[in-house]
């Protein structure tokens, strides 16, 4: 197994760049997290019929923050936290805060299709669902800050790559055999 390499000492005015790709992760990750815990609430404030439930305001608002805040912010996240894998690849831990992040990108998924079913009237789901539901991004920023933190070992290392590369014959027999019957 390959072991991990320490951040090349490539700098952009004095500090290393694996430095500045976290900062800009951790940034991108803030803004696209905080826009999963506000959604929710605007799509409480939206769905009451009662009250100021006016399409001509919220639809703008709710667009506006879907499309032009958290998903380039969740595009970024994904993007940085990409390159900083490949830059320096840990333990077994990152697999599991890779299907937490799977799961945060599930609800920002889903968030649209609740986002597409309002601006449609097509909804069936209440206030209560919508206040239920915010509260999912703050349990998935919690797991992944703490696997991000602790690093557990749970799993120990990831097993390394097989020595040599497995030829068809050896997994099919008589396939590397000339004679055709």
């Amino acid at each position: 197994m390959r072991a991990c390499v320490p951040c090349t000492p490539v700098s952009i005015s004095g500090a290393p760049v694996y430095f500045w790709l976290k900062v800009l992760h951790i940034l991108a990750m803030t803004v696209w997290f905080t826009g999963l815990f506000f959604l929710p609430r605007l799509f409480v404030a939206r769905n009451r019929r009662e009250i100021d439930a006016d399409p001509e305001f919220w639809n703008p608002v709710t667009n506006t923050l879907f499309f032009r805040i958290m998903t380039p912010a969740a595009l970024l996240t994904i993007t940085f936290g990409g390159i900083l894998i490949a830059w320096n690849p840990t333990g077994a831990w990152l697999v599991l805060k890779l299907v937490v992040v799977a799961m945060a990108v599930l609800l920002h998924l889903y968030y649209g299709l609740l986002l597409y079913e309002l601006g449609h009237d097509r909804c069936k789901h209440g206030a209560t669902f919508f206040r239920v539901i915010g509260w999912v991004p703050l349990v998935l920023l919690l797991v992944i800050a703490g696997l991000t933190g602790a690093k557990p070992q749970t799993l120990g290392d990831l097993p390394a790559p097989p020595a040599r590369t497995v030829d068809a014959e050896d997994l099919v027999p008589g396939l590397g055999d000339d004679a055709t019957p």
